[in-house]
């Protein structure tokens, strides 16, 4: 597809109301798709990621990570500020399989930086630290579905 042609595609959607544009083109396909809120939307396949077994740090009493379906108990989320997930996806840490995480228990992040990927709908969408501080707690396991509004991270 013509680089022109592309260029103009995205201006339409950008001026326009609607969401997504998806052109097929002979075997060439292209979607488009508006996001808001420190969501960004990516148009490719997203790598088949194998459950990675957590290893949970030794740095002291407030290093947590809780791999455990009981998170939903809000007894086992440390206190702090939590990230929840903006969408319905499957939780990732990393980019790609061979990848390090994004974030580490114990790690500082600034607002804006990459906490993890959820994938919806094969989009890849980064979430982002909605705070400054220090990452106290990952609240999943890489691979594990997440619902709307369920908790990702604690932030202290």
């Amino acid at each position: 597809m013509d680089l022109r042609k592309l260029k103009k595609l995205i201006e339409l959607v950008e001026e326009s109301s609607i969401a997504e544009l998806e052109i097929t083109e002979g075997e060439e396909k292209v979607r488009i798709s508006k996001s808001g809120s420190g969501v960004q939307n990516y148009a490719f396949m997203p790598p088949v990621m194998p459950p990675v077994q957590q290893q949970t740090p030794t740095s002291g009493p407030e290093a947590v990570s809780v791999n455990d379906s009981s998170v939903a108990d809000k007894h086992l989320i440390p206190d702090g500020h939590i990230v929840k997930s903006p969408m319905v996806g499957t939780f990732y840490r990393a980019a790609s399989p061979g990848a390090s995480a994004f974030v580490e228990v114990g790690q500082r992040v600034k607002e804006g930086d990459t906490l993890c990927i959820i994938e919806a709908m094969k989009l890849l969408n980064e979430i982002e630290a909605d705070k400054d501080g220090v990452i106290k707690a990952i609240l999943l396991e890489n691979g594990q579905p997440v619902e709307y509004g369920e908790p990702l991270f604690v932030i202290q």
